[in-house]
């Protein structure tokens, strides 16, 4: 009997189970849906953004959010930074963009207001400070720029830029918002950004004799300051923006301190007019970027008369021995024992 009973509870074990299992799953099922219409609300209620209130920052990136995020990576991003720019140019330290773009709440309500009313508004644009428009001129460009960068070391010749007097303004090499180079914030890496207008430079430094600009051991700006600097006539050419002298000699020192002296005897063309009287500066066809490939061609630009009342590249030992100048005048640079430059 009791094994009767046992195996007929065991019978309604198997029945009931898969039973309930059943009714488990209808339940679920019945009660996913408005699970899952509930969560699609809540999330629909999380993306909408009430424009209303936007303000700040805020207001900017609903519309500029590529822009925003990418200057936060610069230091443009530092917030008591453009808030000094905003006090400066007398925008009003609303938002952290004020500082380059001036007071953009009347941008931001105009634009906000248009896309609540689903419209377009072209006045918007124009109450703002636009670096790519149309009517924003190199000097309005730099002018806003200089509002803080005047006072830097690195563009206290700014008035006597060439760049500047070309109407090369400040974003035509900087990208403050999608810069390539993390430092200096530049459109292009150099030389490629300097090449874009300086075409001529960009062959001399293809040329078999160089200064390595292009495999990146000198940088343009090494012997260049871009923001301005003095700028003088030099044998036959204008020096322009080099670094720490006019004459552009002391710059060349930097590399080349054995050419630099001081020496008893000076060579008087270094002295008065600096290398590039006898060297072409970025690259040329001669060795050591001399101008002319006979050296004595060279000297004789100076030296026409000699103290054999007769040019030396004209005597009929010329070729055995008279074959270059420097061959006697080794010191050509400078000497500290003889004025010809012997030693």
């Amino acid at each position: 009997m009791m094994k009767t009973v046992k195996r007929l509870q065991m019978w309604v074990w198997l029945l009931v189970l898969p039973l309930m299992s059943m009714g488990a799953r209808v339940a679920f099922a019945q009660t996913q849906p408005a699970a899952a219409a509930s969560s699609v609300v809540s999330g629909q209620a999380a993306g909408q953004v009430d424009i209303s209130k936007l303000t700040g920052v805020e207001a900017c990136a609903h519309c500029h959010s590529s822009a925003v995020e990418q200057i936060g990576k610069t230091a443009h991003a530092e917030t008591s930074q453009l808030h000094a720019a905003a006090e400066l140019s007398g925008a009003g330290a609303v938002t952290n963009c004020d500082g380059c773009h001036g007071s953009g709440k009347a941008h931001a309500d105009a634009e906000l207001l248009a896309e609540r009313n689903d419209t377009k508004d072209p006045a918007a644009k124009t109450l703002i400070f636009d670096f790519g428009a149309k009517t924003t001129t190199p000097e309005m460009i730099n002018k806003q720029c200089l509002t803080c960068h005047a006072s830097g070391p690195n563009h206290l010749n700014s008035p006597n830029s060439f760049h500047r007097q070309n109407d090369v303004s400040c974003v035509n090499c900087h990208a403050p918002h999608h810069a390539a180079t993390k430092e200096n914030l530049l459109v292009k890496a150099q030389p490629e950004l300097c090449y874009g207008c300086h075409l001529q430079q960009r062959s001399q430094f293809n040329m078999p004799f160089r200064h390595r600009v292009n495999e990146g051991l000198v940088k343009c700006t090494d012997c260049h300051d871009q923001h301005g600097s003095d700028g003088v006539w030099e044998s036959d050419h204008l020096t322009r923006q080099v670094r720490t002298s006019g004459a552009g000699d002391v710059v060349c020192f930097k590399c080349h301190t054995d050419k630099q002296g001081p020496f008893v005897y000076e060579h008087g063309s270094v002295r008065t007019s600096g290398c590039a009287t006898c060297h072409i500066p970025h690259g040329g066809a001669n060795v050591h970027m001399l101008k002319y490939s006979n050296v004595n061609l060279l000297c004789l630009r100076c030296h026409t008369a000699s103290a054999t009342a007769h040019a030396p590249v004209m005597d009929a030992q010329n070729s055995t021995q008279q074959q270059a100048c420097t061959l006697c005048h080794v010191q050509i640079h400078g000497s500290n024992f003889r004025d010809i430059f012997f030693r």
